[in-house]
């Protein structure tokens, strides 16, 4: 039976000083600041996870010959943690995300961290740096851990020692100038994923080869890329890193189905169940390109709006395509699509009791932070 794994604690001796956390959390942005700790723990094959440690936020050492360097053995997660109204800390559904990470380092042949150590780690991590979660309703700490082969050798197969990390950024709001809804360009030329391939898993890989679709979006004046399905061309799989949702006129709901090759998110997981308990139905079904297109202009299409932890919802206003160029309604957010954005982030922010169990709140109340003005970017 394998040993249950320990998280030493092993605290900064020089955390930042409050005035200079305050600072920094002034304009956090994304993923530029972090937190004073991150946790760490180690596998290698025949011990298993061992060497649970919360240290200082530091460089790692890695040798250029780390598999990861050469094929590319590396997921990840994002999640985040809010201030609750009595100053407590909850963390927003991180069993999901541990059972993604575990799902993932399967189809990349990596080891499986348990869920309850994958849980533990965010606690120990949060916990300890609990000053840096912001107490405005449009912020949060947003929390980031990842998995990647650390064994040196450049043998093509699954590496023997692995490395599990923890770290943590403050975050604004997605829409510093208050929500806006995006162009999106929709690719032909590229593809995120295909059925059988990584689609469906977290991996590095798959953001890197996104890159270059993104770019030949911005290229023609739009904000995202709208990805298509590898087989047929057709059918609408997602936008950007994040989940595309379709508002009907008669108040239907619609995401596209996931097929293998999309991303299960776990913010559409959950419009899922509170546009339900808004008395609106929604569904998965697939969705094509053409008839986006077509009902869009028979006024049937309503809203479309993308979802992720980052921006929870993102507004679709306008599309580019090699099929012509279409509006989305009336091109600005729709309200339905910002109902289910205040719906979530109340229970996220704990505005509204929290009937479906997912806010994981930590163990003792903690004094809050020093507000987090709007700012900040991220992947779904």
């Amino acid at each position: 039976m394998t040993p249950p794994v320990v998280i030493e604690s092993k605290p900064s001796a020089q955390p930042l000083s409050d005035g200079e956390r305050t600072a920094l959390m002034a304009a956090p942005g994304f993923g530029r600041d972090f937190t004073d700790h991150m946790v760490t723990i180690r596998w290698t094959e025949g011990r298993g996870w061992h060497d649970g440690l919360l240290s200082p936020f530091a460089p790692l050492t890695l040798s250029p010959a780390a598999l990861v360097l050469h094929y590319a053995q590396t997921i990840f997660e994002g999640l985040k943690a809010y201030r609750q109204p009595d100053g407590s800390v909850a963390v927003f559904r991180p069993e999901s995300n541990a059972r993604r990470f575990r799902e993932s380092a399967r189809r990349l042949a990596m080891p499986e961290l348990p869920e309850d150590v994958f849980v533990a780690a965010i606690e120990a991590l949060v916990t300890q740096d609990a000053a840096w979660v912001p107490d405005s309703r449009e912020s949060s700490l947003y929390l980031r851990p990842f998995l990647f082969a650390t064994e040196p050798g450049l043998g093509i197969r699954p590496a023997r020692e692995y490395l599990f990390t923890v770290i943590a950024s403050p975050s604004g709001s997605y829409f510093p100038d208050g929500v806006r809804p995006l162009s999106v360009w929709i690719s032909d030329d590229y593809v995120r994923a295909a059925p059988g391939g990584t689609g469906a898993a977290k991996c590095g890989g798959n953001y890197a080869a996104s890159l270059l679709a993104q770019a030949q979006a911005a290229e023609r004046g739009c904000d995202q890329v709208v990805w298509l399905d590898a087989v047929e061309r057709r059918w609408v799989e997602e936008m950007g890193g994040m989940n595309l949702y379709f508002v009907y006129e008669d108040g239907r709901i619609v995401t596209p189905l996931l097929s293998g090759s999309l991303l299960p998110g776990i913010t559409r997981h959950s419009l899922l169940r509170v546009a339900a308990d808004l008395g609106h139905e929604a569904v998965e079904s697939r969705v094509s390109v053409h008839d986006w297109r077509r009902e869009c202009a028979e006024g049937r299409i309503a809203e479309v709006f993308a979802c992720g932890t980052a921006a929870v919802i993102t507004p679709v206003g306008s599309v580019r395509s090699t099929r012509g160029d279409w509006t989305v309604g009336d091109g600005r957010p729709g309200p339905l699509t910002m109902r289910l954005r205040e719906a979530l982030l109340d229970i996220q922010t704990g505005r509204v009791p929290d009937h479906h169990g997912w806010m994981h709140r930590l163990a003792h109340a903690v004094p809050s932070a020093p507000a987090c003005p709007p700012q900040g970017a991220d992947l779904a």
